[in-house]
């Protein structure tokens, strides 16, 4: 990942430092393994607990030479060990050791994404509340369509996200597997005891049927969860993004002192972050196919898997991450434009209601749907076209012969649509003790 969009939280877990110290742990688990079932002294694991460690720089220079990084690695350690280091990687093949720390870096690096995005849930659920009132156009296709409100939006994207952290916690659940099984997984050199306990050890589950590796299923799952997951914030951009052109106005995300929208036209104030997690959600979802395409190895495995994996697991973190934080940095900076929501639901002259209309035409007229939309189309073309108010047109239409204008001019009243977004909110208990904006 460039510089611009790493996240020390997520560099920290993927660098060479942190990857083979995850590897030693791998390594001692399965000493104190041996150990306890009498097959390593207990002098040797002492010396391997007390003396094992490594130099990033030593391995790289025996790499050059073996081509191989776990060699690379068992030989460094086995350096800083003495004698004792005979014992290190003791009936191990290299997956067993990289695999096992693998899905305890991806543990970590989910744990982090998760944590970033509790911290926007709650921030969507507060401001959901905030407006749960708030009137608002409701848009299908771009187009005005029928009122909602803007905590209702809200609410929606605080679902999604829930839906998300949901989906996250079971993925890594799943993910947090472990495996000491050997060359082709039948435990010829380690008995499954042996597994048993380094996975216990680390906190981790046994892989109940392995090969050389994990099999991909496993880790193509967390990067989809994350690509569905990055889907639900530019779907959350995508809406800022919208809300703030300048016909419409009504959300602007955080424009800060100094800061600059063009070189070239002074006046811009563009929505530059929401277009860049728009951006890295694209990115993020092209990881999401190499990930599939690791599920189907030769036979017991091929090392066809590693070198995509080298990229795409601490990029997906890092986009996912700094995504997050992003879409946290808009959303608590958001600038809401109340009262151009409500003169933006009143720029089509009244056509938001068209639907409503319809309905009591229907139901208080006693005529055919299909005559009552037609009347109701009819007028609405009108009012687009003649920029004639709808309640205008329809208080002169003969064919509306059965309501007065009082009954005509409630149907145009927005508290109608919002008599049941408290139930919708009751959906949602954890929201109740928040306060609402008055």
């Amino acid at each position: 990942m460039i510089p611009r969009y790493e996240t020390p939280e997520i560099k920290k877990i993927w660098t060479d430092e942190s990857r083979f110290r995850r590897w030693l742990d791998v390594e001692i688990a399965a000493s104190q393994a041996w150990n306890e079932a009498g097959e390593v002294p207990d002098d040797d694991f002492r010396n391997i607990k007390e003396k094992a460690g490594f130099s990033v720089e030593r391995i790289h220079e025996i790499e050059e030479i073996t081509q191989h990084d776990v060699i690379a690695f068992v030989s460094s350690v086995a350096e800083t060990i003495g004698t004792s280091g005979r014992f290190v990687h003791f009936g191990l093949t290299s997956s067993d050791v990289i695999d096992t720390a693998s899905s305890l870096m991806i543990g970590d690096s989910l744990d982090i994404v998760i944590g970033e995005l509790k911290k926007l849930h709650t921030l969507l659920g507060k401001m959901a509340v905030k407006y749960k009132f708030t009137p608002c156009a409701g848009r299908t296709h771009g187009i005005h369509a029928e009122p909602t409100t803007f905590g209702l939006k809200l609410l929606n994207h605080y679902s999604e996200v829930g839906r998300d952290l949901e989906r996250l916690a079971d993925t890594k659940n799943k993910m947090m597997a472990g495996k000491i099984s050997g060359a082709v997984g039948t435990y010829a050199n380690c008995p499954p005891k042996i597994e048993a306990r380094v996975c216990e050890l680390l906190g981790l589950t046994v892989d109940p049927v392995s090969t050389q590796i994990i099999q991909r299923d496993r880790h193509a799952r967390v990067l989809t969860d994350l690509a569905i997951a990055g889907g639900t914030l530019e779907r959350l951009a995508l809406e800022v993004r919208h809300l703030q052109r300048t016909e419409v106005l009504e959300a602007l995300e955080p424009f800060k002192k100094g800061q600059k929208g063009s070189s070239a036209m002074p006046h811009k104030k563009n929505p530059i972050l929401c277009e860049r997690v728009c951006g890295m959600s694209r990115l993020l979802r092209g990881y999401v196919t190499p990930a599939l395409e690791n599920i189907a190895l030769w036979h017991e495995r091929d090392i066809s898997h590693s070198s995509a994996e080298r990229i795409i697991w601490p990029d997906a973190f890092s986009l996912m991450h700094y995504m997050t934080k992003t879409i946290i940095k808009i959303m608590s900076g958001l600038v809401v434009n109340e009262d151009k929501m409500l003169e933006d639901i009143n720029l089509t002259k009244g056509l938001l209601f068209s639907g409503r209309v319809l309905v009591k035409l229907v139901e208080h007229e006693g005529i055919s749907r299909e005559n009552a939309y037609a009347i109701v189309q009819e007028n609405a073309m009108r009012c687009w076209n003649e920029k004639i108010p709808l309640l205008t047109l329809l208080k002169n239409d003969v064919r509306v012969k059965g309501m007065d204008d009082f009954e005509l001019e409630s149907l145009f009243d927005l508290e109608y649509y919002f008599r049941y977004v408290n139930e919708v909110f009751d959906r949602f208990p954890e929201l109740a003790n928040i306060p609402q904006n008055k």
